[in-house]
């Protein structure tokens, strides 16, 4: 009676897994998809002083012209924020991800300058291409984490025809100007970290300080504050941030961008660390909500 049972009970094993072989669901997107112009990925290299960067843009469905958002990762660009590109892209929004200049496989040398200068590459990449990459050239949106919310910062300041621009726990490189020379042993143990860099070609972690060290007033971002008259700004924190802190970095940067009255700010301290790392969610919502504007 055992092998009996036993070989009925296999055998209905066998019978629902064959069913299951044999008739898979099929899911279907309840979505239907702009079959001329679908969501799409696409793999891209473009110029910057002589030199290509390796990158690849996000496409939003639909022909467009969709406003479009150059996403510049940090220093070195560990954390890149692809599902904040991802919930862009599906609110709308074409994304531009890309490595600066002797980052990451990109070609030349790495430096803080040359990331300024590779945004304002990467601008006028989209706008020489609208069509390819169905880009509003009137509506490009800079969008920066760490290190690359300073270049968003900066590039903007450099760039009339940029109306937004957003920086996530951004780094303010005259800031830290200010702590190497109050505390050299700062400097120090930058210069160590840096040198583990392998990802950034050419750079070193002494070139790295004198840089900062050399653009200390040009590096610091509440100075940019003249400069971003007449623009849309998004500022965000983490209130357990330790490498951009709250109240000693953002909060003396949304300061400075407040008393600018030309300036249309939108300040957030979230919880979070510098990668907002239990609240991405909240930190995707903000972004969203405040891109919503720059439309």
């Amino acid at each position: 009676m055992r092998t009996i049972i036993s070989t009925a009970a296999s055998l209905g094993a066998f019978m629902l897994v064959s069913a299951c072989a044999t008739a898979p669901e099929v899911a279907v997107d309840p979505v239907p998809l702009d079959a001329a112009f679908p969501p799409a990925l696409v793999e891209l290299n473009f110029e910057s002083h002589g030199d290509r960067l390796n990158g690849h843009a996000y496409l939003a469905e639909g022909e467009g012209p969709h406003p479009t958002v150059v996403l510049l990762h940090g220093f070195p660009g560990n954390e890149r924020n692809l599902d904040l590109a991802q919930d862009l892209r599906s609110d709308g929004f074409n994304v531009l991800f890309f490595h600066y200049r002797g980052a990451w496989g990109s070609e030349g040398t790495y430096s803080f300058t040359h990331v300024i200068e590779d945004v304002a590459a990467a601008t006028d990449m989209l706008r020489a291409n609208t069509e390819t990459y169905r880009a509003d050239p009137d509506k490009l949106i800079l969008i920066g984490h760490s290190m690359g919310g300073f270049a968003a910062l900066e590039a903007a300041a450099r760039d009339p025809q940029v109306a937004c621009v957003a920086g996530i726990a951004p780094a303010n490189l005259g800031l830290i100007a200010d702590a190497f020379e109050a505390d050299p042993a700062s400097a120090k143990g930058f210069t160590g970290y840096a040198d583990t860099m392998q990802m950034l070609a050419g750079m070193t972690g002494e070139n790295a300080v004198a840089e900062i060290m050399a653009n200390r007033d040009a590096f610091d971002t509440r100075l940019l504050a003249p400069r971003l008259a007449g623009k849309s700004v998004l500022i965000i924190g983490g209130d357990k941030d330790t490498s951009v802190p709250a109240d000693t970095a953002i909060e003396p940067l949304v300061a400075a961008y407040e008393a600018a009255p030309d300036i249309t700010l939108t300040a957030r301290i979230l919880s979070g660390d510098h990668s907002f790392s239990w609240s991405r969610d909240a930190l995707i919502d903000e972004v969203l909500d405040w891109a919503e504007g720059c439309r």
